[in-house]
């Protein structure tokens, strides 16, 4: 351990991540900061610039009200939509404080210098009700910008992975600090902090993607997001809430590339492979979902299940109906022949421009297979389970609400005091969550993102000012938390010589393996693609029965250099979030989201019983994980409502 120098670190407010939410809290945190003496710290993993689930760009918004405007839509309308879209269950109260302010984050990035699609007027361009277009490749590079010159990179660590969260040794219940190595050096980090926003993502390769071999690495949400936000919030006794709820997005086969576009702005259809239109022919079928099938837009996780009922029966493959979409849109120039070519070529371009700004891989598969949008379809899918908190589901940490909106079941201070309340705080006292962290608030998306992390930061500020106590941490535990970080590297390098080929090995198993056999069991026991999304009590106790073994042969896990290293610790991440989420799928006994998941032993809606969070808590103390549910409070009537 001497080669690995110990860099200790003490910041008022520490920010772990570099994403969108992230970006969103430097940029607050210190504007509310930079008068009141107090120091904001950013530590990622990657590197700002492309760090994220932004990282490729986006080529359009997906969260904007347009509050105020002509034609525009109202927070209590954005709730209407998550809460029916979600089937029922969501925080009302956080969903409306994103469609309150999420507007400002999005006219910031134009001052940033985004470039946003306008009309004639001078109004931005609206893929859908929700969405606005933009030229996004360089989006998040654009937003980080802004965050860097805030911060000033003096209070900016990147490349440094942030693994453990520390308590306080004296407040209970209090976090004071947070442990980590850096990926590129011979570098441990202890950081005293009073207050710490998670912004760390969702998780992906949780279960076995549908892309493997040479493809692994092409998943639809990023492969370097572990749930280090579910694992560190657990670990330390903070609630989680509907870690059930993962997400299954359709998208084009292989390449992953999102439908959005085709759907909203080029009014695509998607058909089976004998051109039926499976939203239309399929309508009595989704039905048992009432109330929430009759609603508009049908909710996402229904239109899943009605092309999983095509593939299941045989009627596959499904396809977008690119090049039917592209003739639709041209033909009102059809009487102008060189007005009707040029506005075909227009709709070609934007129609591979949608992949180039944030999916470049489904140009590239488009390029390779032959295929060109205005003369063929093009197949889409239904990919592996993802856990984000952010886009068309909800999981992540169970956090305070706005005081002003949210009912007491929903809002707390220190120690559960609701006099004075922390929006975002999780129920770790100065733990904050933001993005595909928090919890039971969906369709955040970039621009949410951005904005929670801002609601979160000015909380953590007020949450400082009141409670400005040095943290108590032990530093003389600091070699024993090394020591525990950099396990991995010791372990292989006391088995390596044992075996000719240094991938398999007795003494050790190396990430890649490890992330193996974390796959099959979660796809073949939780409801994996393999099983098209299903599966029932006995098969989750078998899958919770060898995800302990797994857990077991974690203390084994062996790292060759820094960068598997990395990969360790992602993979002990991914483990908790793991077994987080089979515990709610264990628990919640109905089939809320039929789509994303189905309980083949309880196949329909339980409304009575479970229009209710589900929550989990680990006890640091125990080791024992303690299951409850908390009511969903209709705060703005709209559940049910046509």
């Amino acid at each position: 351990m001497e080669q690995f120098e110990t860099v200790e670190m003490s910041t008022d407010l520490l920010i772990i991540g570099g994403g969108m939410s992230a970006c969103g809290a430097a940029v607050e945190a210190v504007h509310w900061a930079k008068d009141r003496n107090i120091k904001v710290l950013l530590v990622d993993k990657a590197a700002m610039d492309r760090s994220g689930a932004v990282a490729m760009g986006l080529s359009a918004i997906n969260t904007y009200l347009g509050v105020g405007k002509e034609g525009g839509n109202s927070p209590e309308e954005f709730v209407d939509y998550v809460v029916n879209d979600q089937m029922g269950v969501i925080r009302q109260d956080l969903v409306y404080d994103i469609g309150r302010h999420v507007d400002s984050s999005v006219h910031l990035f134009e001052k940033w210098g985004l470039p946003i699609w306008k009309d004639e007027e001078g109004n931005y361009v609206h893929e859908g009700r929700w969405q606005i277009m933009i030229n996004g490749e360089s989006y998040k590079f654009i937003v980080a910008e802004a965050a860097k010159n805030a911060l000033g990179m003096d209070n900016i660590l990147e490349r440094v992975f942030i693994v453990k969260l520390l308590m306080d040794e004296k407040r209970p219940n209090t976090i004071a600090g947070a442990v980590g190595f850096s990926v590129r050096e011979n570098q441990f980090y202890v950081i005293k902090a009073k207050a710490i926003i998670m912004c760390c993502g969702g998780a992906v390769h949780i279960f076995r993607p549908r892309s493997v071999g040479e493809g692994m690495g092409r998943t639809w949400y990023p492969p370097w997001n572990a749930g280090s936000n579910y694992a560190m919030i657990a670990q330390v006794g903070g609630k989680l809430t509907q870690m059930e709820s993962r997400f299954i997005p359709t998208r084009f086969k292989d390449g992953y590339g999102p439908v959005g576009a085709w759907f909203l702005l080029f009014k695509s259809r998607a058909t089976n492979a004998f051109g039926e239109n499976y939203i239309e022919t399929r309508v009595e079928e989704i039905k048992p979902w009432e109330p929430y099938a009759s609603h508009k837009p049908v909710p996402t996780p229904l239109r899943n299940h009605q092309m999983i009922l095509e593939m299941v029966e045989g009627k596959g493959p499904v396809y977008m109906r690119t090049e039917e979409a592209i003739a639709n849109l041209a033909a009102e120039y059809k009487d102008d022949p060189k007005m009707f070519k040029k506005k075909l070529k227009e709709l070609e371009s934007e129609a591979w421009e949608d992949f180039l700004d944030m999916t470049i891989s489904q140009a590239l598969l488009w390029a390779a297979t032959n295929i060109q949008p205005e003369k063929q379809s093009s197949e889409i899918q239904a990919s592996e389970p993802y856990f984000i908190g952010s886009h068309a589901s909800c999981s992540g940490a169970w956090c305070s609400g706005p005081a002003d909106i949210a009912p007491d079941e929903y809002k707390w201070g220190y120690d559960g005091d609701k006099s004075v309340t922390y929006n975002r705080m999780t129920t770790v006292n100065g733990l904050f969550a933001a993005g595909d962290g928090c919890g039971g608030n969906a369709h955040k998306f970039s621009s949410g993102s951005h904005t929670e992390g801002r609601i979160a930061a000015k909380a953590a500020i007020k949450y400082i000012l009141n409670h400005n106590e040095e943290p108590a941490i032990d530093m003389s535990k600091a070699d024993e938390w090394k020591a525990e970080i950099y396990k991995p590297l010791k372990t292989y390098e006391e088995g390596k010589s044992l075996t000719v080929t240094d991938d398999i090995n007795p003494n050790y198993i190396l990430p890649k393996m490890f992330l193996f056999r974390l796959n099959k069991i979660m796809d073949e026991y939780v409801g994996g693609t393999s099983y098209w999304f299903a599966t029932n009590e006995k098969m989750l106790e078998k899958g919770l029965e060898y995800l302990e073994m797994l857990k077991e042969d974690s203390e084994k896990l062996g790292a060759r250099d820094l960068h598997e290293l990395m990969r360790a610790w992602e993979n002990y991440h991914r483990l908790w979030t793991a077994e987080a989420h089979l515990r709610h799928v264990l628990y919640r006994q109905e089939t809320r989201y039929p789509g994303y998941l189905y309980r083949s032993d309880y196949k329909g809606l339980d409304e009575e019983n479970w229009l209710a969070f589900t929550i989990s808590r680990y006890n640091p103390e125990t080791g024992e994980w303690e299951m409850s549910k908390v009511p969903v409070i209709d705060i703005f009537g709209v559940i049910g409502k046509k």
